[in-house]
């Protein structure tokens, strides 16, 4: 058994407070460039530095996202940008173009290297491959079974990562084609159209609709992966990270699906012939976002099953049918199969006219206006557009499971503790030790001379007052122990000096271990310039001239007149004999 790593996503801080706060061991997250999720909010240079402090100081890593293919009038300012990552001490680079990779191979050969799942490494050799070319993790392709997966990590060369949840490509690995095709936007630059989300119609040679009933309008949507009950299985697989897609989500998505899945592999680790799922995370899952869900390839070929064919966005989950229109339309009563709430964002799938999306603003249950109900229960509620009795009614925003995600990282209780030793006596400097729970340690003794208070005497809680304001840092006091005499006059601005040269020691101790050797531009822009091939001299040609004509007279005069490439218009010329 391997208990993978949880690689969340962020697409902004928020995401990003809320991937540590339930749970991420990993966070995964995108520049303004070079990122194949170029529609995401995004991490400035400024941000990417806090972002990596933030998560460091928590021991958790960050991965930034390269994962484009780069023209070769790129590579230069591709370069310049990893070497910006590279100082930041991000913990590794996701990877696409082997060129770019085996540039920053050679040039900062430190820099950790994993494999994106847009290579579509699918097998053993690949990945031999790519741990010859220095990588340290490939992200498998998407379509690969629990049994492929494991005959790769027969005798490990490199990590395996695989996705656990979230949206699937219809195209091999997410190396989508059809955005550039049909939408002039390319998915290997970053900018998918989601063509796969789209409307189609399935017809034959003559053109005629041959889809069966089954289907609905959304032909290469596929469902979103949800690997929860398969955990087992895929930590005997040996997988060393469990990815989650959603950069483009919003953070109550990352805190919901985290929180889920680390709850689900700790129960996996202290006994995984027991495990199981329950029903409340299936639901939450479900809720905060699905298109119905599926394994994946994970079991074999799911076929159709891996299709969600009539609808490319959240369903959401089923809390009823519309039992009678009240109030001329602005009413409706419905049986509850779920609970329900003031707050909550409903859609019900209207017989015709698609469907109809709107917030409960009102419950009545038993004659009495109330802010919730229970599954079971029959209740009126507000309604939108045109609905008949007989349709159904989805919750597609729950907003007790909102605040709950929101809570996470508005309030984030993930904090380094720190111990002080606070010592104090007349007609001396003062000191302050301080210590975090992996052993860091700072000292600090003031210029300033204690001597004795002629009015306010400073005190334990006076000192514990200064000492503790830690708001805005990644630190929570502790323990706070005293050797201090009574009577002394401590100003709060020494105290505060004194706790600030702490907390920079400790944060610059706990940081240094993520740090890559040092290397200066020049050095780098040397090696890149050694990799480049050599120019050639160009020699003068002689510039031809080409002359496109329609008929045997034309091309027989312009050879006449000295043209020296004749293009032939196949259609106008296939009728005339010379």
């Amino acid at each position: 058994m391997q208990i993978p790593e949880i690689l969340a996503p962020a697409g902004d801080f928020q995401s990003l407070i809320a991937a540590v706060e339930n749970g991420a061991d990993a966070v995964y997250l995108g520049g303004k460039a070079f990122s194949a999720r170029a529609f995401a909010a995004n991490f400035s240079e400024e941000e990417l530095e806090k972002a990596v402090e933030y998560a460091h100081l928590r021991n958790v890593k960050i991965y930034v996202t390269v994962n484009i293919l780069v023209d070769n009038s790129e590579l230069k300012d591709a370069l310049s940008y990893i070497k910006t990552l590279y100082d930041l001490g991000v913990d590794g680079l996701i990877l696409q173009d082997l060129g770019l990779s085996y540039m920053i191979s050679q040039v900062l050969p430190e820099f950790v290297m994993h494999g994106s799942t847009q290579m579509t490494v699918h097998n053993r050799e690949g990945a031999e491959f790519l741990a010859q070319l220095g990588f340290k993790r490939v992200v498998l392709a998407r379509e690969l079974s629990l049994e492929d997966i494991s005959q790769i990590n027969r005798d490990p060369v490199i990590e395996l990562e695989i996705f656990g949840h979230g949206a699937l490509c219809v195209c091999y690995s997410g190396q989508c084609l059809m955005s550039s095709l049909i939408g002039g936007r390319s998915g290997n630059r970053g900018r998918c159209a989601q063509p796969c989300r789209m409307n189609y119609t399935l017809v034959d040679e003559r053109g005629v609709n041959v889809a069966d009933a089954v289907m609905g309008e959304h032909l290469l949507s596929p469902r979103d992966l949800n690997t929860l009950e398969l955990l087992p299985e895929i930590c005997r697989a040996g997988i060393s990270s469990l990815k989650f897609e959603g950069r483009m989500k919003r953070p109550e998505y990352v805190a919901t699906v985290i929180r889920v899945y680390r709850n689900a592999l700790e129960r996996v680790r202290k006994n995984p012939e027991k495990f199981s799922v329950t029903p409340e995370e299936l639901k939450e899952l479900a809720q905060i976002f699905n298109r119905d869900f599926t394994t994946g390839y994970l079991l074999g070929n799911p076929g159709r099953d891996l299709m969600s064919f009539k609808r490319p966005n959240n369903r959401g989950i089923r809390v009823g049918r519309i039992l009678e229109i009240k109030d001329r339309g602005k009413m409706a009563i419905i049986k509850l199969d779920e609970e329900l709430r003031i707050g909550d964002g409903l859609e019900v799938w209207l017989t015709k006219g698609g469907r109809q999306g709107f917030f409960v603003e009102k419950i009545i249950c038993g004659g009495k206006s109330v802010t919730e109900a229970q599954a079971g229960e029959i209740v009126t509620i507000n309604i939108l557009g045109k609905p008949r009795a007989g349709d159904r009614v989805f919750k597609t925003h729950d907003v007790k499971l909102m605040e709950k995600a929101q809570n996470s990282y508005v309030n984030p209780q993930k904090f380094v503790p720190i111990n002080f030793r606070f010592t104090a006596k007349e007609g001396q400097p003062f000191q302050l030790e301080g210590e975090d729970q992996e052993g860091n340690k700072a000292f600090f003794r003031s210029d300033y001379i204690v001597e004795k208070a002629k009015k306010h005497p400073g005190d334990e809680d006076y000192v514990r007052q200064q000492l503790g304001r830690l708001g805005g840092t990644s630190f929570y006091l502790d323990t706070l122990t005293f050797d201090m005499e009574d009577g002394l006059m401590l100003p709060a601005s020494e105290l505060n000096a004194a706790r600030r040269h702490i907390l920079t020691e400790i944060t610059n101790k706990r940081l240094i271990k993520y740090a890559y050797p040092e290397v200066s531009w020049v050095e780098v822009e040397q090696k890149y310039r050694s990799l480049l091939p050599a120019k050639k001299k160009r020699q003068a040609q002689k510039i031809k001239l080409a002359v496109r004509v329609g008929s045997y007279a034309g091309a027989k005069a312009a050879l006449d007149a000295g043209a020296d490439v004749i293009y032939l218009d196949g259609e106008i010329f296939q009728s005339q004999r010379g």
